[in-house]
């Protein structure tokens, strides 16, 4: 069960002062680590769409296929880091062993040049981020009362996205000096993506689940199939079907003419930067007017991003919009969706039912990824995106109906 404010011990590092809006030490901790990862591995994938299509040639189709595997790959191990977490009561290794193996990707990118070299490099940084995410997500809500959670994960996806900021503006200065650096900004990247191991194993405490809340039979997937996280799911799901990735959003504004190629790092940046901006606001909105509420109405900042670029307006007035929408959308819905899953699972199933939820939204947006790549090659981007519009507007309707059901349940989990 959690514990109230007043019901933790006064001497807790990690207990937030009583009346104040803080967050424990160790979610600003966690936060600083993936602040440092996502600078490593935001400098990489702002030059990834730009660098497949330009320089190594790629079709549509091809990009969406690795599009896919850059989405998907994670979604393979989530659940098992979640389940591994869970077990083993000590979610902080399994997050260290995840913050390792994308280290490790990271070197052996600088060794890579063809296809299927990138493609083996990066599904194993794919599945370093799946093996982190839900036990570092897991530990942030251990350490935060049920009220604040939003709040929490917003502070927390704050720091993360001034990393996921920092790392395109290294790569667009790196390209900018010296056109063909690509194999520079992969050095930069493996240097941080050392320092976050080291800060994650040298930092954040080791705080085991209490042995006496902690099963050491398997994880009952009976009881993290709760109705409410079983619903989250399908809601969750559904929408990631009808989400495109960000570089295909980028590769059709490129294509509007607005700006030059070396720019393209850039529009990952003017996304986080409102990500930034939005996070902390968005997550204390959600945890006062329903955490599903904000979930469902961020996707409908996401179609209004598809309509900008498909309609065709201005070029530099629908890039500024697009970064805009995009921001918001995942302000709404990034941190969002965890604090809203850990309240639907019991307190020691948490990391295990997070898990699950990002599993399914992470291979949702894989076959999208691959599916919209095909759309693409068929039918152009512009009438792609009214494809996808369309079939993400009829969902959100049905998304809303389920989402006041998910608030009262997440209201009165125990």
């Amino acid at each position: 069960m959690y514990l109230t404010l007043s019901d933790r011990p006064a001497a807790s590092p990690d207990a937030p002062v009583a009346g104040r809006r803080r967050v424990a030490p160790v979610v600003v901790t966690l936060g600083i680590v993936s602040l440092v990862t996502d600078i490593s591995s935001e400098s990489v994938a702002a030059i990834l769409p730009l660098y497949l299509t330009a320089v190594v040639g790629l079709s549509a189709v091809s990009y969406g296929l690795v599009d896919a595997l850059y989405q998907g790959v994670s979604a393979l191990v989530r659940i098992g880091g979640g389940w591994a977490a869970d077990r083993s009561g000590h979610p902080k290794w399994v997050a260290f062993l995840g913050y390792g193996m994308s280290a490790v990707a990271r070197f052996l990118l600088l060794f890579s040049t063809g296809l299927a070299a990138i493609s083996a490099v990066i599904a194993a940084d794919r599945v370093g981020k799946g093996l982190r995410t839900a036990p570092r997500d897991a530990m942030i809500s251990a350490a935060t009362p049920p009220e604040s959670l939003g709040h929490a994960f917003g502070v927390h996806r704050a720091l993360d996205t001034t990393g996921a900021a920092i790392g395109p503006l290294i790569a667009f200065a790196v390209l900018w000096w010296i056109p063909d650096g690509y194999l520079t900004v992969m050095v930069i990247s493996f240097g941080f993506a050392v320092l976050g191991v080291a800060l994650l194993g040298l930092l954040v405490p080791d705080r085991p689940v209490p042995e006496r809340r902690r099963d050491r039979a398997p994880v009952r997937w009976r009881e993290v199939a709760r109705p409410g996280l079983v619903r989250l799911v399908v809601v969750a799901g559904a929408l990631g079907l009808v989400t495109v990735g960000d570089g295909f959003l980028y590769l059709a504004l490129l294509e509007l003419g607005g700006f030059a190629a070396h720019w393209f790092p850039l529009l990952y940046v003017g996304t986080n930067v409102v990500y930034l901006a939005l996070a902390i606001p968005v997550g204390r909105l959600a945890d006062r007017r329903g955490k599903a509420t904000v979930l469902i109405a961020g996707h409908g900042a996401l179609l209004a991003a598809y309509a900008v670029v498909a309609l065709s307006l201005d070029a530099t007035a629908s890039t500024l919009l697009v970064l805009l929408l995009l921001g918001t959308f995942y302000a709404a819905t990034d941190g969002v969706i965890a604090a809203l899953a850990g309240r639907l699972v019991p307190d020691e199933l948490r990391a295990s039912g997070i898990a699950s939820v990002q599993t399914v939204v992470v291979l949702a947006r894989m076959v999208s990824s691959a599916a919209f790549g095909a759309l693409w090659f068929v039918l152009g981007p512009r009438q792609a995106l009214v494809v996808v519009g369309v079939a993400l507007a009829l969902a959100l309707p049905v998304a809303f109906a389920s989402a006041r059901r998910l608030d009262l349940e997440a209201a009165g989990a125990p």
